[in-house]
């Protein structure tokens, strides 16, 4: 596969000894506050409430996963920002979403997250914040690619660099965070077994904090915050066969499985089924809609569940491009309660604008402490589909002609509508089905979703066939 370093709206990705080098993040570190200091230190703020100049400087939150090049990364990033006299937060290794978090909570001008989320252990990547916790925009995304190539950095002298500090308060004020907006109590009472496998990742600490005060009985799978990943990083079905078998030897109530830096959440119901990670986002709205009334918002790859739970509360779903960072804009442009993403991230505004595991298994351990049901249940009273992922290494440049191309093969059905804002989605009465280019590694996705695997398998391959003569031209 292509090694070449991934910059888009989902921040920056690279192989370590390779396309992500301690220079290019530096640079990066440098871009972003150089990116700061030109809007003004946003929410750090260079001007006072009067408007008259002020002394204190910009500040942004580093959190780090568990990799090995954790440390290395969020240093030289750290370093590219205190060169241009922003100061620095260090939160250490903690999830994306408890940086996030702590972005907002902190004041900061922003936030930097080291991670590479799913990519498998030689990848790292840097994500950027807004001062609310949610990722750039594509528009401010861009603006920090263009700073980046052109090179021009606001490097300030001796009297104007940054300072480094350290707070080590993130796990407890993150989890508190989540426990507020559940019952604390009603779920404590049922003392559900719980089985974790939290990858060696990110979410060790703060996730058995946060499920001690629901009331768990936790068996904790790949507990050490060590980075050495003990399968796969990315939670799917092949990967966490480990964590079905300990759902039934343990007997318990759920499985939860969580990525390395724990913005997404995996499901195992209390038969050890994997029942897929588009039933995380779908479980969540169900329990949200439950109890408040209002729209919702997702991406254009995530499945029909949410449409249709959404149907039956008589709210609507809001689409946007794929992208945590589009999804919260739609959210926050068009006044939506919840949102999320179909890979097994949930979006709760109350307590963070990022994706999070931890709201995801709260809500669910709610849902199932109030209706006295067992997850599998729950999960059947969700409109099933059959939703086939497939990918494949993509040279840079080629998707618009695949899209193109793939759009033809519809163009005469007289009910095919075609979204063209994140690559092609083109919707039919039996189903839908996408093709686009990844954010985050150099390769290309075909996503297609109906009611029986013979129709979705059908759309995969139409595509598909199209995709490799584009590729192979």
């Amino acid at each position: 596969m292509e090694d070449r370093l991934m910059v888009s709206v989902s921040g920056v990705r690279g192989t370590i000894g390779g396309t992500l080098t301690p220079h290019v993040a530096m640079e990066f570190g440098l871009a972003y506050g150089t990116m700061l200091h030109r809007r003004g230190g946003v929410a750090g703020g260079n001007a006072s409430a009067g408007g008259a100049a002020s002394t204190k400087k910009p500040s942004v939150v580093i959190g780090r996963d568990t990799r090995p090049s954790g440390a290395m990364i969020a240093s030289a990033v750290a370093a590219g920002l205190l060169a241009t006299g922003i100061d620095v937060i260090d939160l250490g290794i903690v999830t994306t979403p408890g940086t996030a978090f702590m972005a907002s909570r902190l004041g900061c001008a922003g936030g930097v997250i080291i991670t590479a989320s799913h990519n498998p252990p030689p990848y790292n990547g840097i994500k950027f914040l807004q001062p609310n916790g949610c990722c750039l925009p594509a528009a401010e995304a861009n603006e920090l690619a263009d700073i980046w190539r052109q090179g021009q950095f606001d490097v300030k002298d001796f009297a104007g660099v940054g300072s480094q500090t350290r707070n080590g308060t993130t796990h407890g004020l993150h989890a508190d965070a989540v426990a507020a907006i559940v019952d604390v109590k009603l779920i404590a009472s049922k003392r559900f077994k719980v089985v974790l496998d939290s990858i060696n990742g990110a979410g060790c600490v703060v996730s058995p904090m946060l499920l001690g005060r629901l009331g768990a009985e936790l068996a904790h799978l790949n507990a050490e915050p060590n980075g050495q990943f003990a399968h796969e990083p990315e939670p799917i079905q092949k990967n966490l066969t480990s964590l079905c078998e300990a759902v039934r030897r343990h007997k318990a109530a759920v499985g939860f499985a969580q990525d390395p830096d724990a913005d997404r959440l995996v499901v195992v119901d209390e038969l050890g089924n994997f029942i897929g990670e588009e039933y995380t986002l779908a479980l969540a709205t169900a329990f949200v809609l439950r109890h408040r009334k209002g729209d919702v918002a997702t991406n254009l790859a995530t499945s029909r569940m949410i449409d249709e739970i959404a149907a039956a509360a008589g709210v609507a779903v809001r689409r946007a491009p794929t992208g945590e960072a589009n999804v919260v804009e739609t959210m926050l442009r068009d006044g939506c309660i919840f949102g999320g993403e179909g890979n097994g991230g949930v979006i709760e505004p109350r307590v963070v604008l990022t994706r999070s595991s931890l709201v995801g298994m709260a809500y669910i351990l709610q849902s199932m402490a109030e209706t006295g049901k067992p997850l599998s249940e729950l999960a059947a009273e969700i409109p099933s589909y059959v939703f086939l992922k497939t990918k494949f290494p993509c040279p840079a440049g080629v998707a618009p002609a695949v899209a193109e191309r793939a759009k033809a093969l519809f163009t005469n059905h007289p009910a095919a509508m075609f979204d063209e804002r994140d690559g092609l989605r083109v919707d039919l009465p039996e189903g839908w089905v996408s093709v686009r280019a990844s954010n985050t590694e150099p390769i290309m996705r075909i996503m297609a979703e109906a009611r029986t695997e013979d129709v979705a398998q059908g759309l995969v391959d139409r595509v598909r066939k199209v995709a490799d003569e584009v590729i192979g031209q």
